[in-house]
């Protein structure tokens, strides 16, 4: 007897990695891409190790009208020709004409010439109003940069084979920041993974960032005398808010610090 399963039943499985940062009530929405006359078009990436924060509001200035259809020209009617007789000038005779004596003006000396004294007025300057428009284009492009983180080890100097090192770096385990575009207040909250090479071969994954002793939370024994190459990887994913609604972030950051390390023997005790 052969038994069939329906294709609806068969559940995918997704391998996780244990040093992926999931964030917690994660709650995405679909981009916004169409609508960004009315309200904000926000995004947040990364892109060569920093994070972008892009923002547009209003009507583009790249956007044009459709084009509408040119409506069909109506056919017209010529309308027929009226005659109309013209009417007949009336001519009338010419006026004759009249002359009017003008009796010269006499002055006598007796009485002085008035002075005409003209007023200056002021010139008026026009107030310019500047004219206020609407629907006026907002766009804005910010750059965040994500701190570097400098590796510490104790011993400093002078370590020795078979005595654990511990290291650990001045990174923390949480960035936030604010920041105010296009009228709009964007939250963004990066966190990092850590990933150690310690040189001789071995690798430490882990998301915390380690402290001196008596913390050993990051700490290597060297079973060789030699100097290695330690090198840290400090991954950063995160998420970005905007009106209570939380996104992830594309992409991520990756930043390296590398440093020397000089291993020992140590004393040599000879027992009877």
């Amino acid at each position: 007897m052969t038994h069939f399963i329906s294709p609806k039943l068969l559940i995918p499985i997704v391998f996780i990695s244990p040093f992926l940062f999931i964030p917690s009530a994660l709650h995405t929405e679909p981009a916004m891409a169409a609508d960004c006359i009315n309200r904000a078009c926000i995004d947040v990436y990364t892109q060569n190790g920093e994070i972008i924060i892009e923002g547009r509001k209003g009507a583009s200035p790249a956007a044009k009208p459709k084009p509408q259809p040119k409506p069909k020209p109506k056919p017209t009617i010529a309308p027929k020709p009226r005659v109309i007789a013209p009417k007949p000038k009336v001519v009338f005779p010419p006026k004759p004409e009249t002359t009017i004596k003008v009796k010269p003006r006499v002055r006598t000396t007796s009485q002085p010439r008035k002075k005409v004294v003209r007023k200056v007025l002021p010139k008026v300057v026009p107030k310019v109003v500047p004219k206020v428009t609407t629907g006026v284009s907002l766009n804005d492009r910010l750059v965040k940069l994500l701190p570097m983180g400098a590796i510490a080890r104790q011993p400093a100097r002078n370590a020795i084979v078979k005595v654990p090192v511990i290291y650990w770096c001045n990174l923390p385990e949480v960035f936030t920041t604010k920041v105010a575009i296009v009228g709009e207040v964007i939250d963004v909250t990066m966190r990092p993974s850590f990933l150690w090479s310690f040189g001789d071969g071995s690798f430490f994954a882990t998301t915390k960032a380690g402290a001196a002793f008596p913390h050993e939370t990051i700490s290597h024994t060297y079973n060789h005398a030699g100097t290695y190459l330690v090198t840290m990887l400090a991954t950063w994913g995160g998420t970005w808010s905007h009106n209570g609604v939380v996104r992830a972030i594309t992409g991520e950051v990756r930043k390296v610090s590398i440093t020397t390390m000089s291993v020992a023997n140590g004393p040599i005790r000879i027992t009877g």
